[in-house]
Formats: C-alpha cells, structure tokens, sequence
C-alpha cells in the first residue's frame, strides 16, 4: 500500500453455508460485494471470493489496507490481517445500515442469533447454534420434500389463506407432518406459511430473551424469504426493517472494523500487521 494513496477495507465472512466478501472506501461506501456457497471447494477456497471482490471494484490486494475475517472459519483464511466474531461484525454491520438499530435477528444457514445493540456496539446476545431446527437448513430440507425450489417458499406462502399448524421445528419430525399434511390434501402454500410460522415463532421466543426495542433489524439469508419476514412481523406485531441485501451485513461490519484498527494505529503512529498479499488456499475447517 502506497502512502497518500485512497484506503480500502476488505470483510470476509465464511460461514457454514454462505461465504460473504465486502471491500469499502474510507468514505465507507461499498465498492464491491460478492456472495457463494461455501460449500468443501469455498472452504479450501476463499481466495476465489476474494479475487471476485477485486475485480468488482477494479483495485489490486495490496491497495487493501486491512482485511478482516469473520464468521465460522475465520480462523482459516490465511491472508486475513485479523480474525474478529462474527457477533462483533454483524452488530457493526447492522448498525452502519440501520443507524437506529436496538435489536436484531440473523438467522443463517445453520444458526439464529439474537443481538441488543447501543450506540452502533453489541450490549448482549442470545444464540441458538446446536440444532438446524428453524434455520436456513430447516428451509431447504423441507423444500425438497415439498418438491420446490428454496426461493419458490416465500412468495408461494403469501398466497396462503389458512395456514396450517406445523407442530415441530425439529426437521425430522417436521419432514414427517409436512409429509402428513400434504397427504390429508392441505394447500401446497397453506403449509409452507405453517412452516415460516413455526421458525418465526421459535425465532421471537429466542429473542425475547433479550428486552427487544425497536428498530428492529432482520438479517442473514432466511430474511431473503418473504414469508419468513411477514411471519416475523406477525409475532413481534410490529415493524421489521429488512437490509436490501441480508446476508452482507457480517462482511460488511468486518471490513469496517478493518477501518478502524487501522486509523486507530494511524493515530499512534502505528501500523495494522498485515499479512501477506497473497490470495493462498484457506484450509479445510472440518
């Protein structure tokens, strides 16, 4: 990195399902963002992410001034300056987007989280990571045993004039009475709003955990779902703000938090360590 020259920022979230590149200006405007399951090649390969990234904003890596990595395999992605949570990241994310954020939901490929927020910082959380049961997963499971495609459930379940009761979010047992359902001849969309209804339910009830205040903010990649939204709305029985894009809030709060350990060492008369600007393969994370 050239001194005097503009500063750039780069955020890679992997994560278990979806890996999430962002890369901003010191102006924090994004200037690229990329998104690609993760999948086994994703995990060895982060660096092809990445290279997306830059081409996207037209900058060579070493014009990045510090890249931050964030989420599941964080920790594998060898030319990432600093490793930083994934709740850190997403709070600073969600805050950046939606400045008035108290409260936020993010429920991902494998987990749901639930986030307090002050002043742009998390305060507390509450997070659901030993079961697949209302996430991401639960969706496209469920999906294939419906026989549609996974971005058909949103639109297909606000047709729905009287859902069904969808007992259980455990995805075995919800498989089972979806199978039942659709043999006692219910609606197609009837079920599919019973099954975005039993993730919102279980949903909310994590996050009343925390004292919810408003705004509150629904992110990761179940917010693409627009039945799942409505039926988060429906409990909470108030407004939800929704990002344009829900999945990029992690990488984009990583790479602003690159901005920020480098201006903070700036103002000490130090320099962020940096890795090599090598794109190197990341290692499998199991």
């Amino acid at each position: 990195m050239t001194p005097g020259k503009p500063l750039y920022f780069a955020g890679i979230d992997l994560g278990s399902t979806m890996t999430k590149v962002a890369i901003i200006g010191a102006d924090e405007q994004i200037l690229a963002r990329v998104e690609a399951h993760t999948g086994a090649e994703h995990r060895r390969l982060a660096n092809k992410v990445m290279e997306q990234a830059l081409a996207q904003a037209n900058l060579p890596f070493n014009e990045i001034a510090c890249v931050v990595a964030t989420g599941y395999g964080r920790i594998n992605v060898p030319f990432a300056d600093r490793q930083v949570t994934e709740l850190t990241c997403h709070a600073r994310g969600i805050a950046s987007l939606f400045p008035a954020a108290r409260t936020a939901l993010d429920i991902g490929g494998q987990d749901a989280k639930g986030l307090k927020l002050k002043n742009g910082k998390l305060t507390d959380f509450v997070m659901n990571d030993k079961c697949a049961a209302g996430t991401g997963r639960f969706l496209e499971v469920t999906a294939r045993t419906l026989g549609l495609k996974l971005e058909e459930l949103g639109s297909l379940s606000l047709k729905s004039r009287n859902r069904v009761k969808i007992s259980n979010t455990c995805t075995v047992f919800a498989q089972q009475e979806v199978i039942s359902r659709l043999s006692e001849g219910v609606p197609l969309e009837d079920i599919v709003a019973g099954l975005h209804e039993a993730i919102a339910s279980r949903a909310v009830g994590m996050l009343r955990q925390l004292k919810i205040e408003p705004a509150v903010v629904f992110t990761g990649g179940v917010a693409k779902n627009s039945g799942v939204v409505r039926a988060v709305r429906e409990n909470l029985g108030g407004e939800v703000l929704v990002p344009d894009d829900p999945l990029i809030s992690g990488a984009v709060g990583a790479a602003l938090l690159g901005k920020e350990f480098t201006l903070k060492a700036r103002e000490k008369g130090e320099t962020v360590p940096r890795k090599e600007r090598r794109l190197t393969e990341a290692t499998f994370f199991g």
